[in-house]
C-alpha cells in the first residue's frame, strides 16, 4: 500500500505524520522502524498518527510511536506539529483544538504569530503513577547506577521523566548516562532523561535522551518536566525559557492545581508518499 505523509519538526525534533482519517493505516513495529530509519526510510524521531476520536470529549485522537516502533503516551513537540498538520490539511479550522492521548486530553492553541501553545495538563509527581519505584514522594531522589549515586527529580508529563541538574550540558554524559538511566529498573516503563543547566531562575539549557529514540534536538515534555522539577526544588520561577539544541521553548507553570503551558513553533518540511 502507498501512504501519504508529511515530514514535520518542532525545533528539530522531527516527525513523520500520517492522516489516518482519510486513509486507512495500521502500522506494524517493523514498518515504523523502516519509516524512522534515516538511511533507508524517511527518517524521524517519532511517527505520529492523526485519527478520529469517536466521542464528544475531543476533536482528534493523537498517537505517537518512537523510532524503535514502541507506542508512547505523549510528545509535546509532536503535539504542536499535530496542531499545525490538522489546520494545514483542512481537518479543522479551530483555534483551540482538543486532542485525546493515551493519558488524557490536551488542548492545542494556535497563536496569531503561528506558534502553538499546548496545555500539557497537570504534572504527575506520585511515584506509582509515573511510574517510579520508590517508597515515598519527594522533591529530590537518589538512585544507584553502576555503583554511583545519582541525584534527580522525577515527574510525568503524560510520559515519565528523570531530570538531572548539571553544571554544563555541553559536557554532560547524555549519551552514556542517559542510555543507562533510560532502562534503569527503578522505572518500569523506561524513562526519558533530561540534563538541565540553570542559567537563571527564568532561563535554562536542556538536553534530553528519549527512551526509544536517543538524544533529540528538542523534547517538549522534557522541557515541561525540567521546569516543573526546577520549580518544585525552588530553583526556578513560574515562567521559564528553555534552550534546547534545536531552539527555544517557553514553559509556564503556576502551581500544583494548574496545567503546564508550553509554547513554541511547528514547521512542515515536505509531503510525500511511501510504499509499505
Amino acid at each position: 500500500m502507498r501512504y501519504q505523509f508529511t515530514k514535520m519538526h518542532g525545533l528539530g525534533n522531527d516527525f513523520v505524520v500520517f492522516d489516518a482519517i482519510n486513509q486507512s493505516i495500521n502500522l506494524s513495529q517493523e514498518q515504523i522502524r523502516f519509516i524512522a530509519d534515516r538511511h533507508f526510510g524517511i527518517g524521524c524521531d517519532q511517527v505520529l498518527l492523526v485519527e478520529d476520536y469517536w466521542g464528544d470529549e475531543a476533536d482528534f485522537l493523537y498517537r505517537i510511536f518512537n523510532a524503535d516502533g514502541s507506542e508512547v503516551e505523549q510528545c509535546g513537540n509532536g503535539a504542536r506539529c499535530f496542531a499545525r498538520f490538522v489546520r494545514d490539511n483542512g481537518l479543522t479550522n479551530k483555534i483551540d483544538i482538543s486532542v485525546m492521548t493515551a493519558t488524557g486530553k490536551i488542548i492545542l492553541t494556535v497563536q496569531d504569530n503561528g506558534d502553538i501553545t499546548v496545555n500539557m495538563g497537570k504534572p504527575i509527581t506520585q511515584p506509582e503513577a509515573i511510574p517510579f519505584n520508590t517508597d515515598t514522594e519527594q522533591v529530590h531522589y537518589q538512585i544507584t547506577n553502576n555503583n554511583e549515586m545519582i541525584n534527580l527529580g522525577v515527574v510525568s508529563m503524560g510520559n515519565p521523566h528523570a531530570v538531572l541538574i548539571v553544571d554544563d550540558i555541553d559536557t554532560a554524559p547524555v549519551e552514556t548516562l542517559g542510555a543507562e538511566l533510560a532502562v534503569h529498573p527503578a522505572f518500569p516503563n523506561r524513562v526519558n532523561v533530561g540534563f538541565m543547566q540553570i542559567l537563571s531562575t527564568e532561563h535554562i539549557r536542556l538536553r534530553v535522551f528519549e527512551r526509544g529514540a536517543g538524544e533529540t534536538l528538542a523534547c517538549g515534555t522534557g522541557a515541561c518536566a525540567a521546569t516543573v522539577v526546577g520549580i518544585l526544588q525552588n530553583k526556578l520561577n513560574n515562567r521559564v525559557k528553555v534552550d534546547l539544541p534545536g531552539g527555544q521553548l517557553t514553559v509556564q507553570w503556576e502551581n500544583n492545581n494548574t496545567p503546564v503551558m508550553m509554547t513554541g513553533p511547528a514547521e512542515s518540511v515536505f509531503t510525500g508518499s511511501i510504499e509499505l
